[in-house]
């Protein structure tokens, strides 16, 4: 079988999002997002039960992101080479035993240690489930797919927040437990995904070689310079320091920062879900610069917001530009992509947009220091105007 010649029987038969195939990667797409977002709102406890320092909290995402920075292209040239589900049903598995371990941990070191090996687990999640998506559709639906994928990927982090931050009332170690739901997810995949997989015969030197001509062209360079800087901003300002302003200076509890995280996701959720129109009247390049703008626009006002609810303006201006950014990069790189350099595309992707997560929390620590909370905020903003710039060089 091979990926854009057949996208589905009867691809017509009934939307995109009733196909089976599609609805396993949504389950692939939630445990992706699982590994932070569940436990974000449980920080200003954990900082207090585990006797830490508020600059050290961010290393439980640092922690997990970082083998993603070496792993996820490396996974991504095996899954071209082997084949998607011999990745990811291990992959799976570890995220599923250390992430859940770690709700058994009472101490901040071996946590992080944890948190590092459900981290190789996870690596792989957020770049195989768009390279599949990818491999099962083309054209308009493949953007309508993404679109459904990346709305699916924001209804779980505004959940994830809420239930994390709920559970974290009976205990800060509640959330890590969720992890566990990827152990039947892996079983489903296994058994029940049917996708194509690429016939890739080439020895491994030409297959770098080809991969390595596709990968740098300068649209992708800067499509990957654009996932960089998405989740600096995400990680750092957002899920690291947001928790943190409401937490300390308005003396929020972790179910209300929780549902003021959610409001962004699920303002993304419904943009994403509205690609498939979106991409019909605008390109996905001035999407993506729209996207920017609205970031900055987000993250400019929140330092200044005097009341806790009046929060939900900013973060859901923040969730309308991660909604329209997401799925328009992943879509272009899928369109950039053959089929048996797919996942080395969106595997490099990931390495990026995991190198973003993991300088995110720790760029913003001078930043804190020196010029405080909103300094961080600011900074950010700083970056969207930036980025809007580079976007300008994408034909």
């Amino acid at each position: 079988m091979t990926a854009d010649s057949t996208t589905h029987q009867n691809p017509e038969d009934k939307p995109v999002y009733l196909h089976k195939n599609l609805q396993i990667i949504f389950g692939v797409t939630l445990m992706s997002v699982l590994g932070v977002s569940s436990i974000t709102p449980a920080f200003p406890t954990i900082v207090q039960e585990l006797n830490i320092s508020a600059k050290s909290i961010g290393l439980l995402i640092t922690a997990f992101t970082l083998p993603g920075v070496i792993l996820t292209p490396i996974l991504g040239v095996l899954a071209d080479r082997f084949g998607r589900k011999i990745i990811l049903v291990p992959a799976l598995i570890v995220f599923a035993i250390a992430g859940g371990a770690c709700g058994f941990v009472r101490d901040f070191h071996l946590l992080l240690l944890l948190r590092f090996i459900q981290g190789i687990g996870g690596a792989s999640l957020g770049s195989l489930n768009v390279t599949i998506i990818g491999d099962l559709y083309s054209d308009q639906r493949r953007a309508t797919a993404m679109g459904y994928n990346a709305s699916v990927l924001s209804i779980g982090t505004a959940s994830y927040p809420a239930i994390g931050g709920a559970l974290a009332l009976l205990g800060w170690y509640f959330p890590f437990f969720l992890p566990f739901l990827a152990l039947p997810l892996g079983m489903v995949v296994l058994f029940g995904l049917n996708n194509p997989e690429p016939k890739n015969e080439q020895k491994i030197g030409e297959y770098l070689r080809e991969a390595w001509q596709s990968i740098k062209q300068s649209q992708v360079i800067v499509l990957f310079i654009a996932s960089i800087i998405t989740f600096i901003i995400l990680y750092g300002p957002f899920l690291t320091y947001f928790p943190m302003l409401t937490g300390h200076e308005f003396h929020a509890s972790s179910l209300v920062i929780g549902l003021l995280m959610s409001a962004m996701s699920l303002s993304t959720a419904i943009t994403s879900s509205q690609l498939g129109k979106l991409t019909k009247r605008y390109s996905k390049r001035t999407l993506l610069r729209a996207a920017f703008a609205f970031y900055g626009v987000g993250l400019l006002i929140m330092p200044l917001v005097p009341n806790i609810w009046l929060f939900l303006i900013p973060t859901i201006i923040f969730g309308i530009g991660h909604g329209m950014n997401i799925p328009s990069i992943q879509t272009l790189l899928a369109e950039l992509a053959p089929l048996e350099y797919r996942a080395a595309f969106m595997s490099v992707n990931g390495m990026v947009l995991r190198l973003g997560q993991t300088l995110g929390p720790v760029i913003m620590v001078p930043i804190f220091a020196v010029w405080g909370i909103a300094g961080v905020f600011w900074t950010g903003t700083g970056l969207t105007v930036v980025m809007i710039f580079l976007l300008r060089a994408l034909k």
